[in-house]
C-alpha cells in the first residue's frame, strides 16, 4: 500500500509529489494530459497586480517558499527552470506614473515596486511615459518542468498515463483502491478537470480560458518582460511569448482566430518592429469565484483531498498550497482559511 494516490500532474500535482518525496512518503500518480493550463502558462512569478498596482494575495509568503522550491527542483532534475527577469509595467499616462509612486510608498508593496520611472531606450517599443519596474520577479519554464518531472516519475515507475476512471475507485475503511493500487489517501489535482469529478464538482471553480502566442521578432532585442495591454515575455533566440486573453464562456483547449486577432491588435499598439507568429496555444485556468485556491479534505470522505484553483498564479501558489495540504493531512494543521475549500461547503455541498 502506498501513502498517496495523486490524480493530475500539472503544477499542483508536481508540487505535491515533491513535498511527498521530501518527506519520504510513497505515492503513485495518474495523469492523462487532458488539462493544458500548466503547459501553456506564461510561467511568470510576479507579486504585484499590474492593473491596479496592488500586492497579490499572500505574495511575499508564496515567493519565500516558491523560489527555494524551484531551486531544489533544478538541482534534482539537473535542468534550468527559474529565469530571473525584471517585469516592466509600461505606463499609458502621467496619472499611471503618479499611481506607481503612490504604490512604491506602501510598506509591503515597496519591497517589489521600484520607486522610479525608467525611460524607454528600445526604438521598437513605443513607451513615451516610460516604465515602472517590479523587482524579485522571473519566469518558471513550466513546459520543461512538466516534461522532465513526468520522465522522472516514469523512471521511478510511479506514473500511470491514463484517464482516471471514477467508477473504478473504491473507498474503503482507512484507504482507497483503484486498479490494483491501494493508497491511504487520494489527492485530486486536475485543474479544470474537476468538472468531471463527482466528489468535488460542487465547488465553484469556473475556469477561465487563456490563449498565448509565440512570436519571432529578431529586431526587438528585449531581455525584460514588458507588461502593457498584453505581456511580452522573452524566451531567447528572438522568440517571445505574448498573452494572455481571459475568456469565461469558451471552455475548450482549442486556440481561436478571434483571440489571436485580439492579442495582435493589442500588441500592435506599442510594438513597432516586424514579427512572425510561430505558435498559438490555449488552456483553461482553474479559477475560483473569490480568486483563491481550493485546498482541503472532502466534507464526507476522510482520506480524500483536493489541490486545485491555482488560477493564473500557479507557479507562485503551488508550493505553498502543497505544503499546506501536506501539513493538514499528516499533522492535522489548519489550512489558511482563505484557501480552505470548506469555505464553500455550507453553501454548495449537497450529500
Amino acid at each position: 500500500m502506498v501513502d498517496y494516490l495523486i490524480v493530475g500532474l500539472g503544477l499542483a500535482g508536481i508540487s505535491f509529489c515533491e513535498v511527498l518525496e521530501r518527506n519520504k512518503k510513497s505515492f503513485k500518480v495518474i495523469s492523462d494530459d487532458s488539462q493544458t493550463s500548466s503547459v501553456v502558462a506564461g510561467g511568470l512569478y510576479n507579486p504585484v497586480t499590474l492593473k491596479r498596482f496592488t500586492l497579490a494575495w499572500n505574495a511575499k509568503e508564496q515567493l519565500d517558499l516558491a523560489i527555494p522550491f524551484y531551486s531544489e527542483l533544478e538541482k534534482k532534475l539537473n535542468i534550468q527552470l527559474d529565469y530571473k527577469i525584471p517585469i516592466l509595467r509600461r505606463f499609458a499616462s502621467i496619472n499611471e506614473q503618479n499611481l506607481w509612486f503612490e504604490a512604491s510608498d506602501k510598506p509591503n508593496l515597496g519591497l517589489f515596486v521600484a520607486p522610479k520611472i525608467l525611460t524607454n531606450h528600445n526604438p521598437n517599443i513605443e513607451a513615451p511615459y516610460g516604465y515602472g519596474e517590479v523587482m524579485h520577479t522571473g519566469r518558471i519554464d513550466t513546459a520543461v518542468l512538466l516534461l522532465h518531472y513526468g520522465k522522472y516519475l516514469r523512471d521511478k515507475d510511479v506514473l500511470l498515463r491514463e484517464t482516471f476512471d471514477f467508477k473504478a475507485l473504491t473507498l474503503k475503511d482507512g484507504f482507497v483502491e483503484y486498479g490494483g493500487i491501494k493508497a491511504k489517501n487520494i489527492v485530486f489535482a486536475t485543474g479544470f478537470g474537476i468538472k468531471n469529478n463527482p466528489y468535488f464538482n460542487y465547488l465553484p471553480l469556473n475556469g477561465t480560458k487563456g490563449e498565448l502566442l509565440t512570436i519571432k521578432a529578431p529586431a526587438l532585442k528585449e531581455e525584460r518582460v514588458i507588461k502593457s495591454s498584453v505581456f511580452i515575455i522573452p524566451l531567447g533566440s528572438d522568440m517571445y511569448r505574448v498573452g494572455a486573453t481571459y475568456k469565461w464562456k469558451d471552455k475548450s483547449n482549442t486556440p481561436t482566430e478571434e483571440c489571436k486577432q485580439e492579442l495582435l491588435q493589442k500588441l500592435n499598439t506599442f510594438l513597432k518592429c516586424p514579427y512572425e507568429v510561430v505558435d498559438h496555444v490555449a488552456g483553461i485556468r482553474p479559477t475560483v469565484s473569490d480568486r483563491k485556491p481550493l485546498v482541503g479534505r472532502h466534507p464526507e470522505h476522510e482520506n480524500m483531498y483536493l489541490l486545485n484553483g491555482l488560477g493564473s498564479r500557479g507557479v507562485m501558489i503551488a508550493p505553498m498550497a502543497s505544503m499546506q495540504l501536506y501539513a493538514l493531512i499528516e499533522n492535522k494543521e489548519a489550512i489558511v482559511p482563505e484557501m480552505d475549500l470548506c469555505r464553500f461547503t455550507k453553501k454548495h455541498f449537497r450529500n
